[in-house]
């Protein structure tokens, strides 16, 4: 997919005092071309200060505004990804038993030559896109799609890479009425036992039990401004608070932040992002994820079936600090 590269348009509200230098841009440009004068200097030194500026902004991010960046419509989606990272994907459809599901995107793939199975939610950059994805809320058939694939990853003996960007499970209740609940719990019972390499990765929103449902690997990064929660700020907020508007207290509150959460070994590693966010560059953001998934997969590749299996055991069990 292309990149959207209208940088006024890719702001964020918190960073809406940089407009001025990229309108500065623009002019800079179009004089540029008037003038026939070469004036890349000047553009260089701005887009310097913008990058030096948003260094700052993104170093000190309140935990709702790492909320607003996950949740950016401008964010690279799963089949930005795939596009960037993988060869030949080949994508699969189909649950055998309701429908296909648009929220799940699975399939096979080259990664650098080596055979994978890729599994991820798709969400999209336009109202038509993200309709059309339901917004990246996966149905159960969605769910039960995901299984048969890395089902298959697993009798084809081949390592599986997930890529998590949803606000939750769907919550319809044709969804429930087909087994919401049970399909992702089936999920999970069945990813702790796969006898293959298994990495996951947290690309944008991580949100609840429609994260969980593909989200049990070997392994599991987060991209630097993504998030990964038992429930959204805004609905944590309204239960314990009875008041939604103070989302920014139970954002803080519920440590959903990759540096939180590696703190607290629920994740393994930060992927670094580009300066102001995965949205500014997708190629850079890519390779870095890149980069991260070979760097995990050459360290599990080489366990046993009964590694792996022993290796995600304890990765789950011993998280959390218990109090008897």
């Amino acid at each position: 997919m292309k990149q959207n590269f209208d940088e006024i348009k890719n702001l964020l509200p918190f960073e809406s005092h940089l407009k001025d230098l990229f309108k500065k841009i623009e002019e800079l440009k179009k004089l540029s071309e008037k003038e026939e004068v070469n004036l890349e200097e000047e553009i260089r030194m701005v887009r310097k200060r913008i990058d030096a500026m948003r260094q700052d902004i993104f170093s000190k991010l309140t935990p709702l505004q790492v909320v607003q960046v996950a949740r950016f419509i401008m964010r690279p989606t799963t089949l930005d990804y795939i596009s960037l990272i993988f060869e030949d994907f080949i994508e699969l459809h189909g649950d055998r038993n309701f429908s296909d599901d648009a929220a799940i995107v699975a399939g096979i793939a080259k990664l650098d030559g080596r055979s994978v199975v890729v599994i991820g939610h798709q969400k999209g950059h336009t109202t038509k896109e993200l309709i059309a994805r339901n917004f990246g809320m996966a149905n159960p058939e969605g769910y039960r799609k995901a299984l048969r694939i890395m089902r298959m990853a697993v009798r084809a003996n081949k390592p599986i890479i997930s890529l998590i960007d949803t606000s939750g499970a769907y919550p319809g209740l044709g969804a429930e009425e087909r087994g919401q609940a049970e399909a992702i719990a089936k999920n999970l019972r069945e990813m702790a036992v796969f006898t293959v390499p298994f990495i996951s990765i947290i690309t944008g929103e991580g949100g609840s039990g429609g994260a969980l449902g593909i989200a049990m690997g070997n392994r599991v990064l987060m991209m630097e401004y993504s998030i990964y929660s038992v429930i959204s700020p805004e609905g944590c907020a309204s239960i314990l608070f009875r008041d939604a508007t103070r989302a920014p207290e139970a954002a803080k509150a519920s440590k959903i932040t990759a540096k939180d959460l590696l703190e607290f070994r629920v994740i393994d590693e930060i992927i670094k992002e580009p300066v102001g966010g995965a949205h500014n560059n997708y190629k850079e953001a890519a390779a870095n994820v890149k980069a991260a998934i070979l760097k995990h997969l050459n360290e599990i590749s080489n366990f046993s079936s009964r590694e792996l299996v022993a290796d995600r055991y304890n990765k789950y069990r011993n998280m959390g600090i218990f109090v008897e």
